[in-house]
């Protein structure tokens, strides 16, 4: 029994560039879907049957969800595609982790005198680079709506928020204490972007590499039939994850696009 390394095995180079384990697991993922897209779209009918009925299907359901935290369609169909993809990549590769041979097909070599497996798959969620990645992404584009919403100055005001300070001077004392005390406020949430990164990332790279261990050790205790309630609830924290991370994203999305002090749609959101 080898317990997984935290940092993902390289397995070749392009270049100068490393391939790793969990980088080929996310290849997979993205020709995959790639895959599945093509056939959908290349076999397009106005009565959808099998795999565009299911197609169909998920992402009517997908549309609906978000549609129940934006509070309108128009953002949650300019937001699916960035969840949705998000949501089924993520589902995908933990999912693939728990194939049999991932984690136990590999290449030898031998490291300090000790002969160890090297495995050419490994879960993309168990490399905390493709979660912080991912973590980051959905920040910057939280961002970008944001300010296609608002504009570059209502949103960076819900940072740095010098206009209201200045609008604060015509109504008194009080009005420019509450003014400094929103100012104080956003710069706070400056901060609060960069947990957002590292509570998504870490959450993600925790749990899937945390079931990776818990795995690799049931099956050295016990390969037959002992694993098969550990693997089943793998399968639940696969899909529970990625549920979190893009209905935390959603949430994002959705709060940066409102304007400034509209606390009743961010409440909303966040729930």
């Amino acid at each position: 029994m080898t317990i997984p390394p935290a940092a993902a095995e390289v397995i070749f180079h392009i270049g100068t560039f490393p391939v790793t384990n969990a980088l080929l697991n996310g290849w997979i993922a993205v020709v995959f879907f790639v895959i599945v897209a093509s056939f959908v779209s290349e076999r397009n009918a106005l009565v959808p049957k099998g795999i565009q009925h299911i197609a169909e299907a998920i992402v009517e359901f997908m549309l609906g969800e978000i549609r129940k935290v934006t509070g309108d369609a128009a953002r949650a169909r300019k937001f699916l595609p960035i969840v949705g993809t998000i949501f089924l990549f993520i589902l995908f590769s933990n999912w693939f982790g728990l194939v049999p041979g991932t984690g136990s097909i590999g290449i030898w070599e031998t490291k300090g005198g000790v002969r160890e497996l090297i495995p050419l798959f490994r879960p993309a969620g168990s490399d905390l680079n493709l979660t912080l990645a991912i973590a980051l992404f959905a920040v910057v584009a939280s961002h970008v709506f944001g300010i296609v919403a608002l504009g570059p100055v209502g949103h960076v005001s819900k940072f740095v928020n010098v206009r209201g300070v200045l609008k604060s001077l015509k109504h008194g004392p009080i009005a420019v204490v509450v003014a400094l005390i929103e100012f104080g406020v956003g710069l706070l949430e400056i901060v609060s972007e960069v947990a957002k990164v590292l509570s998504l990332s870490l959450r993600l790279f925790g749990n899937v590499f945390a079931g990776e261990v818990l795995i690799t050790v049931i099956l050295g205790l016990f390969a037959y039939f002992l694993p098969i309630p550990f693997i089943f609830l793998e399968v639940l924290v696969g899909a529970i994850q990625a549920t979190v991370f893009s209905m935390l994203t959603l949430a994002y999305l959705t709060v940066a696009t409102e304007a400034h002090g509209s606390g009743e749609h961010e409440e909303k959101a966040a729930h």
